[in-house]
């Protein structure tokens, strides 16, 4: 049902937990541990599958906080629960309260796991390709910040997502890249279909957090296009399936 970060397993009063898509009770293509609130699936399949997943993270569902994401560079601050249903939009969330889950939704994009143990914040970002060129990380540390991390104590994990042999991209995509910074070529190789090229989203992310100051970094290496027990929204493009369903991967300072 869960994998696990080293770095992150190794701090004291700390929970978090990348979730699988087995343990659920969703079916068909949803099966069976999807937490998409904007899935089609049966809404009540979606509110077990979270009731699972926080007490997976051992809080209430009410604690167990997700966004409305929209691919861009916002941080929420995190202070109490919000319903499931009237979620921020935002594609990530930084906290220091105990006993809050914090999680980034994700179906390919980077799930990405970060906390400073030393002053006990923690964040969970959403690092898609759009967020993460836009800043996303910079902007989830920089809020951490302001809570009392240090970026140099900050430990990041990153979580399943689409990996370079998957991920495909045309050349619009590689010039807008290249345009930002044209050391960003680094993270593009050719594709054999001509004009297109293979991204590295993991790369590029791990060079935004290195940039931004957080050196303590791991990476579980896992490639959800390629491994069935993950949700991929390409695959499921690809497979020309109505829908998909979401992972959410959180992270819980413990009371």
């Amino acid at each position: 049902m869960t994998l696990a970060s080293p770095l992150l397993s190794a701090i004291p009063g700390l929970r978090h937990a990348f979730f699988t898509r087995e343990g659920g009770v969703s079916g068909g293509i949803y099966q069976s541990l999807n937490a998409g609130v904007g899935s089609h699936d049966d809404p009540a399949n979606v509110a077990e599958n979270r009731r699972r997943m926080a007490a997976r993270v051992g809080v209430p569902s009410t604690h167990f906080l997700t966004l409305h994401q929209v691919h861009s560079p916002d941080v929420i601050v995190a202070t109490e629960p919000w319903d499931a249903g009237s979620r921020p939009r935002a594609d990530a969330i930084v906290t220091c309260i105990e006993g809050l889950a914090i999680g980034a939704s994700a179906a390919d994009c980077g799930p990405i796991l970060l906390v400073d143990p030393s002053a006990r914040v923690i964040g969970a970002a959403h690092a898609g390709w759009k967020g993460a060129l836009t800043g996303v990380l910079e902007s989830t540390i920089a809020a951490m910040e302001k809570l009392g991390a240090e970026r140099n104590g900050t430990i990041a994990s990153i979580g399943p997502l689409i990996r370079q042999p998957s991920y495909e991209v045309g050349g619009e995509f590689v010039e807008r890249f290249i345009e930002a910074d044209a050391e960003n070529a680094l993270f593009f190789i050719p594709s054999v279909r001509e004009g297109h090229s293979m991204f590295d989203l993991a790369g590029f992310i791990r060079r935004r957090l290195e940039n931004a100051g957080v050196l303590m970094i791991d990476d579980l290496g896992i490639d959800t296009y390629a491994d069935e027990n993950f949700f991929s929204y390409r695959r499921s493009v690809h497979r020309k399936e109505p829908d998909y369903g979401r992972h959410v991967h959180a992270i819980v300072l413990e009371p």
